[in-house]
Parts: C-alpha cells; structure tokens; sequence
C-alpha cells in the first residue's frame, strides 16, 4: 500500500511512519563478547518509547576502508532504515541517519564491547549505549513482510470494515497509511480527510460545521477487494466512507482565490532530486523529521503539491509537467504561516546559520518554483454533513 505520511509537530512521528525515535533509554544488558578491536560487528541496544525497542546495527568495512551500517528496529517490523555516513576516528563513531533527521556520537571503551554516546533527533541529545553482540545474544532481524501484489487498475474498491474512534486527546500528529491490505488515519479532523480524499486545501472547503477542523478521529479500514491499491483507489475508498459515515452531501463551485503555482526553475529540477528507481507501485511517503525537515520518496509532483496543501496557508496547484516519481529532502526554515494544520505557532529565528525560507530552499535544493498568484480553483460547497455514526 501506498503510504502518505506527515510528522507530528511536538513527537515528530505519526501513525505508519518508518520509523519514530524518542527519548532513548539502553541499558547494558547483553553478555559480553570476547575482546575485538575492529567497529565493524553488529551492536544492539535498547530504545524504550513506552515499551522496549531493540535497535541492531550492523556495521561493515570495504575493501578502500569506508564504513557502511544497516540499521534496524527490529520490533517495529525490522525494516533497514538508511545511514548516510557512518566513520570510526580514534575510537570516535558517528552515525548521519539522515532519513529520520538523526545522528549519533559515541566513544567505544576501553574492552572494546561497549559504545556510550549520544542519540541525537531534534535539540536535545539523549543517551544511547551500544553493545558489541554475540552469536548468543544476537537478536534475529525479521524477514520483511512478502510485498502484495498490486490491486486490479478497474477496480472500485470500498471498506470492507472500518473503525472510527476519537483520537486520545494527548495524541500530537497526524497520520494516514497502513500495513498492506489496510488503510488507516490517526488524530484527522473532517477538513484533513476532505483534504485527503478530494486533493484540496482548507480554503477550497466552505460551509462546513464548527466541527469540521477541531475534532480528531481515527480510522482503520481494511479493503474489500485484493491487492494494494493505488492512490487514485485510496481515496476512492475515503470518498465512499464520508457518505457511508459522515453523511456527506457537497456540490462544486468555481471561485479565484490567491494559491500557490509549482513551476520547474531556471536551469531544470536539482540533481538533488532524483527519479525513484523503485516500482512506482512501492510505497511513497511524505514526511518530516522536524518541521521544516522533510523527506520525500517515490512521489508524484501531483501529490507533492498536494501534500505541501498541508503545510501552505493556501492551495498548491502542479504546473511543473514533471512525469514520474522522485525522492528527495527539502530543508528550510517556517515561517508563521505554515504548519497550521498541525496547530504549529512557529516563532521567527535569528539564527544565522538557519536554513533559508521555503521559496529560496524549493528552488536551490529541489530546482523548483513556488510563487503566489489568483488562479481559479475548485471549492467543495458542503450541504450535509454529520459526525460519524458508531462502529
């Protein structure tokens, strides 16, 4: 299944996200190894996010003497997660895992089986201590799940079962995606599954109740027809369980209002933004490791502007003519008038080293063109719509 993921604002993680790192807590509780010298072996620890997760990192040395680590949580489904640089200098290991926005700093001891440092993700360092395994205490990495085949391109494809639940109020983030064959959404108003099912913005959705943007549901729907669908066969089925359950009744207007217009830049899309070289029927993903931070994977530029719907205070309209998928990272500094979605209130920095706004940071690391304009959009006028009926 095709997963779509934003990052929280406070926790940075949402439900179906890769992988989320908290406050990290390890123990040494492994039995020790017979003295080694080399950094290249496999290392464990324990990361504790209201329960224990076992971290393995497997760390390997070339023939030129570079280092490569595979790294894996292997109880939250032992996926690899990509480390981007990995060097061993005078006992010093630094990690870059630059997907999650992580990194980390640790001196090897004296007995060569153990590694204090420092898990970085975010501002505040938190303590992480590595462990040199043994063939005893080794913990095996599960094999990944077999990848479904994909759903028939004519299919019409409803909830067999869902589940609608109010989300705890402590919950921070938002989330939509799922394992394959299930489709789900954590901590969502109305207007984010409106958003969702329809490609639009906030403001493309008028007369809607006081309800529409403050109360917060989880959905978790299981297919009723084989194989992982599409995009397109996600949302149809959104669409069916806003009639089905929220009673939604809507007609098209044609309004201009001020929205943003995605173009190639001078010169053509950055190098830093690649083709994807997987099935384009893979997973994507949209997400961030802090705001401002993000990551994109095996993603149209359709639903690229259509995510940063998410972030803007206005719609995002495709005018780039860009056809496939890309993978990319985008790093830029917020201003006031983003993340509103997520109740973010972003105060303005004086950091000199920050990075620079959106606009000049779309165009620099993504080879890409965001200007303001009045265009003529599509608004989903709404005429009925109820909170959802129970389970």
């Amino acid at each position: 299944m095709t997963h779509k993921l934003f990052r929280g604002v406070a926790a940075v993680a949402l439900l179906g996200s890769p992988i989320y790192f908290g406050a990290w807590n390890c123990p040494q509780i492994f039995a020790q190894a017979p003295a080694k010298s080399g950094i290249d072996d496999t290392w464990q620890g324990t990361l504790h996010v209201g329960k224990d997760l076992r971290l393995v990192l497997k760390i390997s040395k070339a023939p030129d003497g570079s280092l490569k680590t595979s790294f894996y949580s292997i109880d939250q489904g032992g996926q690899a997660i990509p480390v981007k640089t990995t060097t061993f200098v005078d006992g010093e290991l630094k990690l870059d895992v630059d997907d999650i926005g992580g990194t980390y700093d640790g001196k090897i001891s004296p007995d060569n089986n153990t590694i204090p440092g420092e898990w970085k993700q975010g501002d505040k360092p938190l303590p992480l201590i590595l462990v040199r395994a043994t063939p005893e205490s080794a913990w095996e990495i599960p094999e990944p799940p077999p990848k479904m085949k994909p759903m028939a391109k004519d299919a019409d494809p409803s909830f067999e079962v869902a589940t609608i639940k109010l989300t705890p109020p402590d919950f921070q983030g938002k989330g939509f995606g799922g394992p394959p064959g299930h489709f789900g959404t954590r901590g969502t108003t109305l207007n984010d599954l409106l958003m969702f099912a329809y490609n639009v913005h906030t403001r493309q959705i008028a007369n809607g109740p006081d309800w529409l943007g403050t109360e917060k549901f989880d959905i978790e729907g299981k297919s009723d027809t084989p194989g992982a669908p599409t995009d397109t066969q996600e949302r149809t089925m959104m669409k069916k369980l806003l009639v089905s359950r929220f009673g939604l009744k809507f007609h098209v207007e044609k309004r201009e209002m001020s929205a943003y217009v995605l173009t190639v830049a001078k010169g053509g899309p950055s190098p830093k933004m690649t083709k994807s070289t997987v099935d384009p029927t893979d997973n994507s993903s949209f997400y961030f490791t802090k705001l401002g931070r993000l990551t994109i994977r095996n993603i149209t530029m359709d639903d690229f502007s259509h995510w940063m719907q998410t972030v803007l205070d206005r719609p995002v309209i495709d005018r780039t003519s860009l056809p496939g998928h890309f993978d990319g990272k985008l790093n830029w500094t917020p201003d006031e008038t983003q993340f509103a979605v997520f109740g973010a209130h972003i105060t303005p920095t004086e950091e000199a080293d920050a990075p620079p706004d959106l606009y000049k940071a779309i165009q620099e690391q993504l080879g890409l063109k965001l200007e303001s304009m009045k265009v003529p959009v599509e608004v989903l006028v709404l005429d009925h719509v109820e909170k959802p009926s129970e389970n």
